[in-house]
C-alpha cells in the first residue's frame, strides 16, 4: 500500500522560508512522477511543482519559479519543497501526489494516483 506523509508546514512571515517534506513508502519499483500541489480556501487545486524522477526533469508554475525548488531523495523515499521568498498569496494547504506513470502534464491532479493527507502553510504579511 502505498503511504504519502507531508511534515514542514507552519506559520511564517513574508519573505520567510519553509522546507516542506514528503515521505513515500510502498511502490515496488518506486513512482515515475511527483508533485507538489496546493489549494487555498475558496480557490482550484494548482500544480506548484512536478518532478519526474528518471531524468530528473523538474517543471514550476509560474507564480513559484525562482522562489521553490523541488527535490527527491532517493535514498531517503523523500520529496522535497523548498520555499524561499514566501507570500502571503502562497497560503495554503500543500499536498504531495505521486505516481508509477508518465502520463502529463505533470501539473494536471487527474495524473497522479496517490496523494498525501496535506499540510498547511500559513504566510502572514
Amino acid at each position: 500500500r502505498v503511504q504519502l506523509v507531508e511534515s514542514g508546514g507552519g506559520s511564517v512571515q513574508a519573505g520567510g522560508s519553509l522546507r516542506l517534506s514528503c515521505a513515500v513508502s510502498g511502490y515496488t519499483y518506486g513512482s515515475v512522477k511527483m508533485a507538489w500541489f496546493r489549494q487555498a480556501p475558496g480557490k482550484e487545486r494548482e500544480g506548484v511543482a512536478g518532478i519526474y524522477i528518471g531524468p530528473r526533469s523538474t517543471y514550476y508554475a509560474d507564480s513559484v519559479k525562482g522562489r521553490f525548488s523541488i527535490s527527491q531523495d532517493t535514498a531517503k523515499n523523500t520529496l522535497y519543497l523548498q520555499m524561499n521568498s514566501l507570500k502571503p498569496e502562497d497560503t495554503a494547504m500543500y499536498y504531495c501526489a505521486a505516481d508509477n506513470g508518465y502520463k502529463g502534464p505533470w501539473y494536471y491532479g487527474s495524473n497522479y494516483n496517490d496523494w498525501g493527507q496535506g499540510t498547511q502553510v500559513i504566510v502572514s504579511s
